[in-house]
């Protein structure tokens, strides 16, 4: 088991890693939109935060050999189910390989964000 760590992406909050790659698989912890230099959650709306999610995820993936286009499986979870649609739009914009996924909605996510996703790759 490997323990995967990036300055580009947020730092754990928690006793945990952005990642771990194991069995030739990477799963990430889940990322909100934290911007990784202010610890500051960016954007006021969920298509700004998603695009940070992304962003988060994608550095993570990089740090850990893998990638987006690697995904195999999404978690979602989404503070407001109203905001499906436009958290979808974004969504899609970064995985069109449309990988197994999970969304729901949850009463709080940290932080007072508006979308979290969590991702299991291939290393």
């Amino acid at each position: 088991m490997k323990l995967i760590h990036t300055n580009a992406a947020p730092a754990a909050v928690g006793p945990y890693s952005q990642a771990v790659v194991s069995g030739g698989m990477v799963y990430t912890a889940g990322q909100v939109a934290l911007d990784p230099e202010t610890g500051v959650i960016s954007g006021s709306d969920v298509t700004a935060q998603t695009h940070q999610v992304m962003k988060n995820l994608t550095a993570v993936l990089s740090a850990a050999g893998s990638g987006l286009d690697r995904v195999v499986k999404t978690t979602c979870f989404l503070a407001d189910m109203a905001d499906f649609g436009a958290f979808n739009a974004v969504y899609g914009e970064y995985l069109p390989n449309k990988p197994a996924r999970s969304c729901v909605a949850v009463k709080e996510l940290p932080k007072g964000a508006l979308c979290e996703v969590e991702v299991i790759a291939e290393a």
